[in-house]
């Protein structure tokens, strides 16, 4: 297994359409840092994939020396693994797989997370097929506490107006399939500027719907691990700071109150769970002026005022395959 630091560039054939025994190849970019028993898994459902093309594995460390992996791949698959030359974190290390990829189509694993059979080769004909597309995701199906929720895939395309509206959590990072060109091009890398890294995915979305719509195969074709090594569990802190930048960021939102009392209404959470009662109080009220509908406005001024605890509500969430 050969273990290479070299960035390359796209080929000129890489975005040929898939066409008889010719498909196109695919990078696969997988972020990790002191997690290879679970990387393993990760691999084995890439592995795992009938796309006929060829599938580059591109293991990314952030700050953790490479190490030997054992993993049986299929012929046509190559595994690269390379070290993070960008800022700490998940988006400092994706991009650095992104920029490294060989292929013109770049797909995202999370290394806790696992791919199902038929992922890839549902995938990028849909993408190939629809060039104005900006990201093809898939159904996902949430695993926590040894419950596993089905959560399928939106029928339509999404538009930006659709992401401010909700987060949509079936499209999740770890299903996005997208061109490369696209992303050192019109959407962008992901953003190594936002708190913690907290948001990253939402804010990448946000940006690649106003490029194109965003597609999904309907059926849960990747598998979303929750658990308490997760990065973000209960790192309010970090959840309420990056909620302000994206605000900031994404000014759209004051143009769509619904949306807008979504995210203040996850601020309002996350003041209450830090014990920040009075202002949490307070963003709760902004939240029932911007929409009454918003139930985390009524959910965060319930634990402000020590009638809910945030840690079980959190929990009873994740058993149904759901977030705050």
């Amino acid at each position: 297994m050969q273990v290479t630091d070299t960035p390359t560039q796209p080929t000129t054939d890489d975005a040929t359409a898939a066409s008889g025994a010719t498909a196109a190849p695919v990078t696969v970019v997988i972020p990790t840092r002191d997690r290879d028993h679970l990387l393993v898994r990760a691999l084995a459902g890439i592995a795992a994939q009938d796309h006929p093309g060829a599938v580059e594995i591109l293991v990314v460390r952030d700050g953790t020396p490479v190490t030997d992996l054992a993993v049986d791949l299929p012929a046509r698959f190559t595994l690269r693994q390379i070290t993070n030359t960008r800022s700490p974190g998940l988006a400092g290390t994706r991009n650095t797989g992104i920029l490294a990829a060989t292929h013109a189509l770049v797909a995202f694993c999370d290394d806790d997370d696992e791919w199902l059979p038929g992922k890839l080769s549902a995938q990028v004909p849909l993408l190939e097929r629809s060039p104005g597309a900006s990201v093809v995701a898939t159904g996902i199906v949430v695993v926590h506490d040894g419950t596993e929720v089905e959560r399928p895939g939106p029928l339509h395309p999404v538009h930006l107006e659709d992401l401010l509206l909700r987060r949509i959590m079936e499209l999740h990072p770890s299903s996005f399939l997208l061109r490369r060109a696209d992303l050192v091009g019109p959407i962008g890398l992901v953003d190594e500027d936002l708190p913690g890294g907290y948001a990253e995915d939402y804010d990448l979305l946000l940006r690649a719907a106003s490029v194109g719509p965003v597609l999904s195969v309907p059926r849960p074709l990747t598998k979303i691990h929750w658990h308490g090594s997760s990065f973000y569990f209960s790192r309010w802190a970090t959840i309420h700071e990056s909620l302000d930048a994206m605000l900031v960021k994404h000014p759209q939102f004051a143009q769509v109150p619904r949306g807008l009392a979504r995210i203040k209404g996850q601020q309002a959470i996350a003041l209450a769970a830090m014990g920040r009662r009075r202002e949490a109080l307070s963003t709760a009220a902004q939240t029932v002026r911007l929409s009454r509908r918003e139930p985390r406005s009524y959910l965060a001024a319930a634990a402000a005022l020590r009638l809910l605890s945030i840690d079980r509500l959190q929990a009873a969430l994740h058993r149904r395959g759901r977030g705050l």
